[in-house]
């Protein structure tokens, strides 16, 4: 009887765990196709959005040409002309068209040329375009992109000559002082607009958080660049305070707000390509505070500008740490389209998570973006007085100042000419970082990026092997320094101190 009751108890045991086996396998699928169904969902909701999007920018573009002639007495030029027709670059398109030759037909003439645009009218007459993103000008509708035919790249685009005299005007123009007045639909409030008096023009803003006088062999410097959409005082209200007193005394810390951001200058007439951000850094910082050794802290899309400046300054660089850098490997089927493929993977045209959706509204549609800036940035004040009321919380309220003041132009063509274009750039600079430079390279994502996939930094590391990475659980694009500040400020003396002993 014994015998029997223990068979008949591991029996029970047996089709229990069966049972529960079943049961935690339905689970498993019920997940699963909930997950399915929300996708599915998420693709159908946002192929309905950003085809109304499609139309809706063509609308405002229509808008904004008749407001901008009514207040400022002139035509606004725009990219929305664009994409005349593929051609094969041999200028057979309307009279004055532009043929833009793709880096794949480029490199057959040369491995590592700059994009080159031919005007149809004279083959002689050249224009180099190496700074600026075809997605500028190349963006198509959600639904000829949806029903692309999958092949080769087309050897070149001709598009139409309104958008080459607005480039060539841009890059040919003489060296002017940049445009005082704020257009209508930007804010001209004097945080914003400061810089236009005086010689600030010339300059970007740069919060300097110095150490009492010591020995200039003792102290070492830091340049903090923030990343899009931001300021300085993602730095300066966060870390900046949080650090301890030995290394306020130790270090000089220089946190810039970049061109077009912040502070600093907003020239209607700049094309805000990665050599411009680049030359106002040197300019603010390098050289007007004789900085022969620095580290660099760099942000999201700042961390492209930092690894641009590591490269031009190899031996001036004690350290690197990167914050969520935006590193997209392009397949080798991609290569072509290399730009077009990392505005798709930044801005992937979907309405959730809500982050990527306000990206694809910043990156797709011009038009659209500015009516966001002319709503948000260029009222930032309501927006700030709103939140303090509400929340009474100042690390959110600073955050409003962080990402809304900037100019609709500067956001639109830093988006385009340095994330989207970082794809022709981030190899050749990270197998520099790797291969030529010794300094100290640190990396840190938060797992839980929405923005930019913890895939960047870990392909970073993949090619910097001496990368230190450190991925943070339950962290997001802002949340990796925004809420553990000491955590943070920690980590970054630890790296300059362990860079000093090398």
């Amino acid at each position: 009887m014994h015998i029997a009751t223990c068979v008949w108890q591991e029996k029970a045991a047996a089709m229990g765990a069966a049972a529960g086996g079943r049961a935690g396998e339905c689970r498993v699928s019920l997940v699963a196709l909930l997950a399915a169904a929300g996708r599915a969902l998420n693709c159908a909701v946002s192929f309905v959005v950003f085809s109304f999007l499609d139309v809706l920018d063509m609308v405002l573009c229509l808008v904004y040409k008749v407001v901008d002639y009514a207040v400022e007495a002139e035509w606004k030029p725009c990219y929305c002309s664009a994409a005349a027709r593929e051609g094969d670059g041999t200028g057979g398109g309307a009279k004055g068209a532009v043929s833009f030759v793709s880096p794949r037909a480029a490199a057959a003439a040369a491995a590592a040329g700059p994009k080159v645009v031919r005007l149809s009218s004279s083959s002689a007459n050249k224009m180099q375009l190496e700074d600026v993103s075809d997605t500028l000008y190349v963006r198509a509708s959600l639904l000829s992109d949806a029903t692309r035919k999958p092949g080769p790249i087309a050897p070149a685009l001709t598009v139409s000559p309104a958008i080459a005299e607005l480039i060539r005007g841009k890059i040919d123009r003489a060296p002017r002082p940049p445009r005082q007045a704020p257009c209508w639909s930007d804010c001209d409030c004097k945080m914003c607009h400061s810089w236009s008096t005086g010689s600030r023009a010339s300059h970007l803003y740069v919060h300097v958080q110095a150490p009492p006088p010591s020995p200039p062999a003792e102290q070492e410097a830091v340049v903090f660049i923030h990343g899009f959409i931001s300021s300085s005082v993602f730095w300066t209200e966060t870390v900046f305070p949080a650090f301890s007193p030995a290394a306020r005394g130790r270090y000089r810390m220089f946190a810039v707000d970049l061109l077009g951001f912040g502070r600093s200058p907003k020239p209607a007439d700049s094309l805000y390509t990665l050599r411009e951000h680049l030359e106002m850094i040197e300019r603010s910082v390098l050289h007007r505070y004789r900085l022969k050794s620095f580290h660099v802290v760099a942000h999201s899309l700042g961390s492209v500008l930092a690894l641009a400046l590591a490269v031009k300054y190899p031996d001036a660089v004690r350290s690197l740490t990167l914050l969520a850098p935006p590193y997209f490997p392009v397949p080798e089927e991609e290569a072509g389209a290399a730009t077009q493929y990392v505005m798709r993977r930044v801005a992937p045209r979907r309405v959730w998570p809500p982050i990527a959706f306000g990206a694809s509204m910043a990156c797709w549609y011009e038009h659209v973006s500015r009516t966001i800036c002319l709503t948000i940035c260029r009222h930032h004040r309501v927006w700030n007085r709103l939140f303090r009321i509400l929340t009474r919380n100042r690390m959110r309220t600073f955050l409003i100042e962080a990402f809304m003041c900037h100019t609709h132009n500067a956001a639109w063509h830093t988006l385009h000419n340095i994330m989207c274009l970082s794809a022709s750039k981030m190899g050749a600079y990270l197998d520099v970082v790797a291969g030529q430079l010794s300094c100290k390279v640190a990396l840190f994502h938060g797992r839980d990026d929405e923005l930019l996939p913890v895939e960047c930094t870990l392909a970073v590391g993949a090619r910097v092997p001496r990368a230190r990475v450190t991925v943070y659980d339950n962290k997001d694009h802002i949340t990796i320094v925004v809420g553990q500040e000491k955590l943070f400020a920690a980590e970054l003396e630890s790296i300059w101190r362990s860079a000093a002993q090398d």
